[in-house]
């Protein structure tokens, strides 16, 4: 019997979408722009030029260059051929990226003319953007369909998730979770296109992007996370949503907005970190008539829980239900499901990674049943709580803890309550070693501009009556700026404990 359905295949998202809207935009960088139809035909072009070099399925290519409409049809021609796109950080240093192309081994890296020169000497060499597309304006603008071998099983991408300290994972996604995703939380009108403050080597730039697609809807790349690039895409293009980090929404509302025409946009979404209920608060008050919602996910499991925005003034702190499809549980230390109503959090759907690239320890550890005999759940290293309604709110991290005086604290916990003094404009908090307590807890401020910079009192004080007094800092830093990583503004800690060792912080009261 023939099979009824295809298989879930990225490379279909903008076939699809071109033969049906074929002058529709797919994609936009400032003055730039790319419809479907010449997308579809272009990465057609590429896809010969690859397969020329013996690129094919199971192989592996890099990509080493920043947000550009090239990589467009360099994306959508691996994904038609069956190889695995690997993006690299473009922020990585010469040997940083070579650790990481030692690591991943691609058959081909393709590099944009800034990193290219980086790349001189290594194995493999790089391809420039403009070598591969002289090699592509050679070929005609043909589909040669699906190759042997490839189905949605097959590896589609390799993400490198940007941690901390040490080697960065390989995330490996299939066709099949990658187009699943794809559709998540892809619930509304989408029409003008979503502005992407993501890069692309990131997770989030490229859902954002077959996100989109999906729906045959632009996506409208702003290049810097900055207030006036931001404002300035969603203006030019009149673009229907935006969805920014809280640290990018903070700079948009501090930024004068009046001569930007924003009445085109209807959806302020946000997510990736810490939310305060404050910030949402500014949102709806800039942006009124609007709808928010936060989003909860990572690249190992995509979307996991989303707040929508009837939930957002009746559950400050939450980041919602589990998402469509997904299932939430939470487990004490020893992996079995939580006594209570907190623990680590676990995701369990058709969206989950396949594993971590050549880390077999890695994934059995990230994806272990909770169960005898259960299907695998995703270990975030996030705490969590459930309340009685199933809303899902992030507390900490399982690595981030910390024991001062035989107390576990969880720092997010902490951050939350200093985040709303009035002299406060950003918060970590970390432990730093101490004899006596083991680690003290260590508050790290960033004064609010125009501000008195707050006093170690006054922070206790502030957290009377809102934490254990276990929980209050100990200890205060002032800093200019915190760490954050570059494509989702989260807290470096393990980088910020160091800096603060360094400077003998440590020793001082």
């Amino acid at each position: 019997m023939s099979r009824v359905a295809p298989d879930l295949l990225v490379g279909d998202i903008v076939r699809h979408a071109a033969r049906a809207t074929p002058t529709a935009l797919a994609a936009t960088l400032g003055e730039h722009e790319i419809t479907f139809g010449e997308l579809d035909a272009r990465a057609s072009q590429v896809a010969r030029a690859f397969a020329a070099r013996g690129i094919g399925v199971g192989d592996r290519v890099a990509w080493w260059g920043e947000t550009s409409l090239d990589a467009m049809p360099i994306f959508n021609a691996l994904a038609r051929l069956g190889a695995a796109f690997m993006p690299v950080n473009a922020r990585l240093g010469a040997d940083e990226a070579a650790d990481v192309l030692e690591y991943s081994r691609p058959k081909l890296l393709v590099a944009d003319d800034m990193h290219a020169p980086l790349a001189e000497g290594w194995d493999p060499a790089p391809l420039t953007h403009d070598e591969l597309f002289a090699a592509a304006d050679r070929e005609e603008a043909i589909d040669d369909g699906t190759p042997p071998g490839l189905d949605e099983s097959s590896t589609h991408v390799v993400f490198f998730t940007s941690g901390s300290t040490g080697r960065p994972k390989g995330v490996v996604l299939s066709h099949r979770a990658s187009w699943l995703r794809s559709f998540q939380g892809n619930l509304s009108d989408h029409s003008g296109g979503t502005v992407c403050m993501f890069p692309l080597f990131h997770m989030s730039g490229w859902s954002m992007t077959l996100n989109a697609w999906q729906v045959r809807c632009p996506v409208h790349f702003a290049p810097t996370p900055d207030a006036p690039t931001v404002l300035g895409t969603a203006d030019r293009r009149r673009a229907t949503r935006l969805y920014l980090i809280p640290a990018v929404w903070q700079r948009v509302l501090e930024h004068d907005r009046s001569p930007y025409d924003l009445r085109s946009v209807r959806e302020c979404d946000t997510g990736t970190s810490a939310t305060p209920p404050e910030l949402l608060a500014a949102i709806k008050e800039a942006f009124p008539g609007t709808v928010t919602r936060i989003y909860y996910g990572s690249t190992e499991v995509g979307l996991a829980t989303m707040l929508a925005d009837a939930d957002i003034a009746r559950k400050p702190g939450s980041v919602g239900p589990a998402a469509l499809g997904v299932s939430i549980a939470l487990v004490d230390p020893d992996g079995t499901p939580a006594a209570g109503s907190s623990g680590e959090v676990c995701v369990r759907s058709p969206f989950l990674m396949d594993g971590y690239f050549d880390d077999p320890e890695a994934t059995a550890v990230a994806l272990a049943p909770i169960e005898s005999g259960g299907l695998a759940w995703y270990h975030t290293g996030d705490l969590g709580a459930l309340d009685d309604e199933g809303y899902l709110s992030i507390v900490g991290r399982a690595r981030d803890v910390l024991r001062t005086g035989g107390e576990t604290v969880a720092p997010a916990e902490v951050e939350a309550v200093l985040a709303t003094h009035p002299s406060v404009a950003d918060v970590a908090v970390v432990g730093l070693p101490d004899t006596e307590w083991g680690e003290v807890v260590t508050a790290v401020v960033v004064p609010r501009r125009g501000a008195t910079p707050p006093t170690l009192d006054e922070l206790r004080a502030h957290c009377e009556a809102r934490l254990a007094r276990f929980k209050h800092p100990r200890r205060l830093e002032t800093v200019e700026a915190l760490p954050r990583t570059a494509a989702t503004g989260q807290v470096q800690r393990t980088l910020l404990t160091e800096q603060l060792l360094a400077g003998g912080s440590a020793g001082r009261p």
